[in-house]
């Protein structure tokens, strides 16, 4: 997949318009919110986890980490991150680009309560130099996230 994919699925939205490409790497949290101009809690960063066999995203602000206790809790296993090689094969967005969008339907979708302080937030576009603003309730949508559930730690609730 590429940002050309994540572009037709984001158009076929009426959100295709608002991908942003970057004439510098936006591929880690730091370097997003440098391209994008914002705090590095508002991007949108999706974490790829192997669960039974199968692909499941999280998107998290780009403070919050992964809680083992909290993912365990919810998932019933521990928190295993895809390698390189499953994520291209299960997801099909490379490192840096990782997003919940154009991705399979097998692919589980969860949405982090780290998200829901901003008004909007800025995931990858399916590219190592791209994001796409969206606000919670649009990103969730876009997605075909499955739920919101609350997943990490490091962060704090904040009124926007």
């Amino acid at each position: 997949m590429s940002i050309a994919a994540v572009r037709k699925d984001l158009e076929a939205r009426g959100l295709g318009d608002r991908i942003r490409e970057f004439p510098v790497s936006s591929a880690t949290v730091a370097l997003a919110a440098l391209a994008v101009g914002c705090e590095e809690a508002r991007i949108a960063k999706t974490l790829s986890f192997l669960v039974d066999g199968h692909a499941v995203l999280i998107v998290a602000a780009g403070d919050a980490k992964i809680d083992n206790r909290k993912f365990k809790d919810h998932f019933h296993t521990k928190a295993k991150m895809l390698t390189p090689e499953e994520l291209d094969t299960l997801v099909g967005h490379a490192p840096g680009g990782v997003c919940p969008f154009a991705v399979p339907e097998t692919v589980e979708i969860w949405l982090d309560e780290s998200l829901r302080r901003f008004s909007t937030v800025f995931p990858a576009a399916g590219s190592a130099n791209s994001a796409v603003e969206l606000s919670c309730s649009e990103l969730e949508t876009a997605c075909g996230a499955r739920g919101w559930a609350d997943l990490c730690k490091g962060w704090q609730p904040q009124e926007q």
